[in-house]
């Protein structure tokens, strides 16, 4: 069993940014894959960004968003730049296998955190 604890979300003005980290304990950290995925009241779930053998993001945050792993601390973090008003969000840290299936979709993955709401003002 897998648990995941967000950290790192707050308030920002338009064009700042955030680091959004990720703690997970228990299972082996290196077997998982990450994923960061984002909510907003009467939305589904969207993907932003996973890191498996190598990363992948939306379109929306390419460019701006950065994702990294370290293993050492089982952490993930998810670097935010350049953030816009349509980013506010909760941002949820997800895992799943490393060796299986993609990592795009929300029931691709086993286990969630329970998320941290960032706001962006314009």
């Amino acid at each position: 069993q897998v648990q995941l604890v967000e950290s790192g979300g707050g308030l920002v003005q338009a064009g700042g940014s955030l680091r959004l980290s990720c703690a997970a304990s228990g299972g082996t950290f290196s077997d998982y894959a990450m994923g960061w995925f984002r909510q907003t009241p009467g939305k589904e779930r969207e993907f932003v960004a996973a890191i498996r053998w190598s990363t992948h993001y939306h379109d929306s945050v390419k460019g701006r968003f950065t994702i990294s792993r370290d293993n050492a601390k089982t952490t993930v973090y998810l670097q935010m730049n350049s953030l816009k008003p349509e980013d506010t969000a909760v941002y949820i840290c997800a895992a799943k296998s490393i060796y299986s299936g993609t990592i795009f979709v929300t029931n691709d993955y086993n286990y969630w955190g329970q998320g941290t709401q960032v706001t962006v003002s314009s």
